[in-house]
């Protein structure tokens, strides 16, 4: 038998918690990867009225917001659920989220983040005092 301290409690949450998702479908899966110098994110959104899809960038944290409608769903195969979908990406640093630019085609919301170039690590001169 396993103690039932807060650790063990804690993974059982966690399994049941994949153990759910793996089984349902959300309608709203994710696809993150990087393209040359561009970031993109496919979100998987069958029967969302591309004016209800809501996008903002708040410090690194993107939020995709949208709702479903029951009547354009019954243009979908398959048990999609209605209402709303909400998805949140932390993005790093080297986006450049102002130029954010959004698609939305069949069903599916594309996302394109141009790449920042960091600047390349260089060697900083010191000045020391001179000797006495």
């Amino acid at each position: 038998m396993l103690p039932r301290n807060a650790t063990v409690r804690d993974f059982d949450r966690l399994t049941a918690r994949v153990l759910d998702s793996a089984t349902r479908r959300s309608g709203c899966r994710l696809d993150a990867y990087r393209e040359d110098d561009t970031f993109h994110i496919d979100i998987d959104l069958p029967g969302v009225d591309p004016a209800g899809i809501d996008h903002r960038v708040d410090g690194n944290v993107l939020t995709i917001r949208a709702t479903r409608n029951p009547e354009r769903l019954r243009l979908v195969d398959g048990p999609d659920p209605t209402g709303t979908c909400t998805r949140q990406v932390a993005l790093s640093d080297s986006l450049d989220t102002d130029r954010l630019e959004a698609r939305y085609d069949n069903g599916v919301l594309t996302l394109r983040i141009p790449i920042v170039e960091s600047p390349a690590p260089h060697q900083v001169e010191i000045d020391l005092p001179a000797a006495a």
